[in-house]
């Protein structure tokens, strides 16, 4: 476990006066237990932060990546996290280094001939995606063929691969092959095209508050903090980044 910053630090030193660090996650982030209390490495990572510098941590549970942005800019959140992606750069107030990898791989529909990444990409093929995910950011601008089809949530491209009114959805390998259950005959591809990187993100105007909790993320590497997270989980095509 990285080492209790102390509370001189100035660059916390606000967050240590509210008591609080207010995170701000959205889908697929996050999961819940049984008794709804938010679960995954997401949660986790942010959660050590909070250890780490003294305070308890408080989720609000956003829709979409847009209202993450939105929210830091408002001063309604301190922290969140993106996968970096050039489109986003100017958006928030930079980037911590990515704390762990996470593949972007496709689900296929049942009795789909699709088995390959370059299968999918034909013209008569129609792919959902989430809008402003980082899987849809790095699918757009890999597509040469294929049709992305765009959805508001994981669960609305979920109901249109259920549908039949696509042929595969676009994402993160956890969240493919939990909802790979809920479609008989469906699949997940073995390959992929990708992978998110997420870091943490600080709305703009705290460039120092960034630089310390970019320092935790060296240090939770470093001491074995994150490769534990990701054992715990167990995500499938989930590791720490390098």
């Amino acid at each position: 476990m990285p080492p209790a910053r102390p509370a001189a630090d100035r660059r916390m030193a606000d967050l240590v006066a509210a008591g609080q660090i207010r995170f701000a996650v959205f889908p697929p982030q996050y999961g819940k237990d049984a008794g709804g209390a938010l679960t995954g490495p997401w949660v986790e990572v942010m959660q050590a932060l909070a250890k780490h510098v003294g305070v308890p941590a408080r989720f609000t549970e956003l829709a979409s990546p847009d209202r993450l942005i939105e929210s830091l800019a408002a001063g309604l959140c301190d922290v969140g996290s993106l996968g970096f992606d050039p489109a986003r750069a100017a958006e928030v107030g930079g980037f911590t280094p990515p704390f762990m990898q996470v593949d972007y791989t496709y689900l296929v529909a049942p009795g789909s001939a699709i088995h390959t990444i370059a299968e999918a990409d034909q013209p008569a093929i129609r792919i959902a995606a989430v809008r402003q995910h980082a899987s849809t950011l790095a699918l757009e601008r890999m597509l040469q063929h294929a049709t992305p089809v765009h959805a508001d949530s994981p669960e609305e491209a979920f109901e249109l691969l259920r549908a039949g009114r696509v042929d595969a959805w676009a994402s993160i390998r956890p969240v493919l092959s939990d909802r790979c259950q809920d479609l008989p005959g469906a699949r997940v591809l073995a390959e992929s095209y990708g992978a998110n990187r997420p870091a943490l993100v600080v709305a703009k105007g705290h460039a120092a508050r960034l630089a310390a909790i970019g320092e935790f993320i060296a240090e939770a590497k470093a001491s074995g903090l994150l490769c534990r997270i990701i054992e715990r989980v167990g995500q499938p095509g989930t590791q720490p980044a390098a």
